[in-house]
């Protein structure tokens, strides 16, 4: 009984169920781009270029969902990182105090957190260069004086 319930072919039309099965989770009614409503002004056209290259998709409201996004089981972690990213950061949003963010931004940025390597698989034109990062970190609204090598103990 246990031999024939694993033969190829029934193991294949178990696993076909249960991921057409995932895709009635409704993630799709998260993956939203709600109003921009603040437009961040980055101290050079480099930097802003960078940032929407790097940063946007998770950091803000101009999120491009690509077609993968739609199929589960990679649009629940697309969706989650998506909505923990906007809650982190949201550049659409109006930003706290502008020194204070520069400094969290070049820490995760320095720290290679920033942009996640899970997402550096599929998007490797998001990957920061030391160059990029020195360009980031000095067009940040609020990051006067902040260098690639300087590090924040408080």
């Amino acid at each position: 009984m246990l031999k024939q319930l694993f033969r190829p072919r029934n193991v294949f039309i178990g696993l076909g169920t249960i991921f057409i099965i995932m895709q009635v989770v409704p993630v799709w009614a998260w993956q939203t781009n709600p109003p921009v409503l603040n437009d961040v002004a980055w101290t050079t056209p480099e930097a802003a270029s960078i940032a929407r290259r790097a940063c946007y998709d998770c950091h803000s409201n101009e999120t491009v969902w690509p077609w993968y996004s739609k199929i589960a089981p990679a649009s629940w972690l697309i969706t989650y990182d998506v909505i923990k990213g906007r809650n982190e950061l949201n550049f659409s949003l109006p930003l706290r105090e502008p020194a204070e963010l520069a400094k969290e931004i070049a820490e995760v940025v320095r720290e290679g957190e920033m942009p996640p390597r899970q997402y550096l698989i599929l998007h490797p034109e998001a990957r920061l260069s030391p160059t990029d990062i020195q360009a980031l970190i000095s067009g940040i609204p609020g990051g006067a004086g902040l260098e690639f090598g300087e590090r924040d103990d408080d």
